[in-house]
């Protein structure tokens, strides 16, 4: 038979409401009678009912966790983080697969049914009102990895991807190609706008550098093998800017496979320093997005917003730098 509330009230000898009280965050019980209760619990192995204390405390203590790229194995490092982060809270999280879905509609009739305290988007690629709809349906909310901007609707925590682009453009040009490539993740994403923003602007300052643009369909290693197979066919660049680490591994694949060298006859630098990136046989140069740092902060401000719901929305960004390894030449 599982060991009841009323077990544990007769083993430590107080009334059931006591029990209650002293597994209820924040509620008003003695350290004397709380140690008691605790002490009986232990000896008869009884753990609270977290849904029967969802109904006295109106918190479930859940927290969705919204994704739409579930393909990338950033994701895997992504998912990892967040749920142990959410754990050691106390929170449990409820994961929510979004992978080709734009509208917000489905995920947050689903949210609403399990009664979720709060909402992580965690995407680059989903647009601002996307995690703005959660927000104006009530629940608190944090875009990880969002769009920044100076007057944020909804809490945006990752980084800066315009000035990671200058980043990428800076790395190359430091090392003397003249022509260079941006191979970006989907068109329409947002974090691949802003990519090929900065690392577009900062090369049309430098004259001599010729400069090509392509998209693939996915931050994916299928979506940047295929792109690049299509760019070695023409007549490809000295060396690429892969907006992504994933597409970047990719992009080698068909670099090897055309009997080409990396950086020898075709350099590239990637972003966000995923732990394959630095695997012997790929040793990718990349740009290093602090991803413990983001989900560290987005958790913070999902709880501190959970706490305060009119708490004004802020934008947190961590800052990037180049992790030097084997795909590009050296500097010049």
């Amino acid at each position: 038979m599982a060991v009841t509330l009323k077990d544990v009230a007769e083993r430590a000898g107080v009334s059931r409401s006591a029990v209650s009280r002293a597994f209820t965050e924040g509620a008003s019980v003695s350290a004397k009678t709380r140690a008691k209760v605790e002490k009986a619990a232990r000896d008869l192995g009884y753990s609270p009912n977290a849904l029967a204390s969802s109904l006295t405390t109106g918190r479930t203590k859940l927290i969705g966790l919204i994704s739409n790229n579930f393909h990338n194995p950033l994701f895997l490092e992504v998912f990892d983080l967040f749920t142990r982060g959410l754990q050691d809270r106390g929170l449990r999280p409820l994961l929510v697969n979004l992978s080709h879905e734009t509208d917000p509609a489905n995920s947050l009739r689903m949210l609403r049914q399990y009664s979720v305290d709060g909402v992580i988007v965690a995407s680059s690629t989903l647009p601002p009102s996307f995690a703005e709809a959660f927000r104006d349906a009530g629940l608190p909310v944090v875009h990880s990895f969002g769009r920044y901007t100076t007057s944020p609707h909804v809490h945006v925590v990752g980084i800066d991807n315009i000035a990671c682009g200058r980043m990428a453009a800076e790395a190359l040009i430091a090392r003397g190609y003249t022509r260079v490539a941006f191979l970006g993740g989907p068109e329409g994403a947002t974090s691949t706008q802003d990519r090929a923003r900065g690392f577009l602007g900062r090369l049309s300052e430098h004259s001599g550098v010729a400069v090509s643009v392509s998209y693939a369909t996915a931050y994916s290693f299928d979506a940047g093998r295929v792109e690049m197979t299509k760019c070695l066919m023409s007549d490809p660049a000295q060396a690429y800017f892969c907006g992504d680490d994933v597409l970047s591994i990719g992009a080698l694949s068909a670099i090897a496979e055309a009997g080409q060298r990396c950086p020898e006859d075709i350099g590239i630098i990637g972003l966000n320093d995923m732990k394959m990136a630095a695997w012997q046989n790929i040793d990718l140069t990349t740009i290093r997005q602090p991803v413990a740092e983001i989900i560290g902060a987005s958790i913070d401000l999902v709880v501190a917003t959970i706490e305060d719901p009119d708490r004004h929305p802020e934008t947190r960004l961590f800052p990037c730098k180049v992790i030097e390894r084997g795909t590009l030449r050296p500097v010049a």
